[in-house]
């Protein structure tokens, strides 16, 4: 068993790794980090806990300490981050140094040239940029990061229609509350509402986007060439993104065309990719957040509503943004980093 930790467990990510990773067949969690005011109690006392089952046996009695190299075991293999990005920008970049091999779900260096930023259906081999990082840094470890939750959702089923020529992609999304945190939208402000603005949002999708579907020639990753522009727009919904895409290709597409590659677009070779990846409906009105956010064990994403445009199709995507679009992200880039030798 793989000996893990998880940075920041007592937050509501931090939680999700927890219910991600203690039924895992091949991570053992060994310790839990969170803020000093935390550190020295048991998890049961330290955390509030929200999530939607109960809290595993297992980890109530785990000490908390501090998120610091000095605090954390040195027979850890791996290290899951859910820290808060500027948390993780001081404190990330220390622990590698350390020795400790990082997978980040902290928005932080997600767009450092030498930080891999993965999804392993989607870019598999940028996990060799960490030789890159290695190599530049003097790190005896390693970090690498999953992308915005709202970018995760609708990259799969971009990669399913890159070899038409991805040239233009518009995209507008009605985002879960829980994307926000237990805290970071009251509901005064959220309920009969719409908020449309997302601080910081469109910048990521614009920008992640574009880095996981680039290429690495194994010194560095070129950006893809596509346009890319997005309006995030936050709704009462509690979990599950729901985005509308355009998508303008060099290569005439047909909305069958481009159903049937995202339907057809693989999932990868590790534990919690799921099979389909991509699930797509021909009825109009899917897919919808309650109904289908828990596709795969949540870590599906799902598409429907396909019809064409003058240069394309438009289309609707959804995935479960806690799981596939977080907590379950890192545990997939750790089971790659895994897979591929880093732990």
């Amino acid at each position: 068993m793989v000996r893990i930790g998880i940075l920041g467990a007592t937050g509501a990510v931090g939680q999700r790794l927890i219910q991600l990773l203690e039924p895992h067949p091949e991570f053992d969690i060994v310790t839990l980090t969170a803020s000093p005011a935390s550190a020295g109690r048991s998890y049961r006392d330290a955390a509030k806990w929200r999530a939607d089952s109960p809290i595993p046996e297992s980890v109530t009695d785990i000490e908390v300490v501090e998120t610091a190299p000095d605090a954390i075991p040195n027979d850890v293999d791996l290290l899951f981050s859910s820290l808060p990005s500027d948390v993780g920008a001081e404190v990330e970049p220390e622990l590698a140094a350390a020795g400790y091999v990082v997978s980040s779900n902290s928005s932080n260096a997600r767009m450092d040239p030498d930080v891999p930023l993965i999804i392993p259906e989607v870019n598999p081999d940028h996990v060799n940029v960490l030789e890159v990082q290695q190599d530049e840094r003097g790190w005896d470890g390693a970090l690498l990061k999953n992308p915005n939750c709202s970018t995760i959702t609708m990259v799969p089923t971009l990669a399913a229609l890159d070899e038409w020529g991805l040239e233009s992609v518009r995209v507008a999304t009605l985002q879960a509350v829980s994307g926000a945190g237990y805290s970071g939208v009251t509901s005064m402000e959220i309920i009969d509402n719409a908020i449309p603005h997302i601080g910081g949002e469109e910048q990521k999708m614009e920008r992640e986007s574009r880095k996981l579907l680039g290429s690495f020639d194994g010194a560095e990753v070129h950006l893809h060439e596509m346009d890319v522009a997005a309006s995030c727009n936050r709704i009462p919904t509690i979990d599950g993104h729901l985005e509308n895409v355009w998508a303008d290709t060099r290569e005439s597409l047909s909305p069958e065309a481009a159903a049937e590659a995202m339907a057809d677009y693989p999932s990868a070779p590790l534990p919690s990719s799921p099979e389909p990846l991509v699930h797509t409906f021909e009825e109009p009105e899917r897919p919808q957040p309650r109904l289908d956010r828990n596709l795969g064990n949540g870590m599906a994403v799902s598409a429907g509503g396909f019809r064409e445009t003058d240069d394309g199709v438009q289309y609707n995507c959804l995935a479960h943004n806690t799981i596939r679009g977080a907590a379950g992200a890192s545990v997939l880039n750790g089971e790659l980093l895994l897979e591929e030798g880093w732990v």
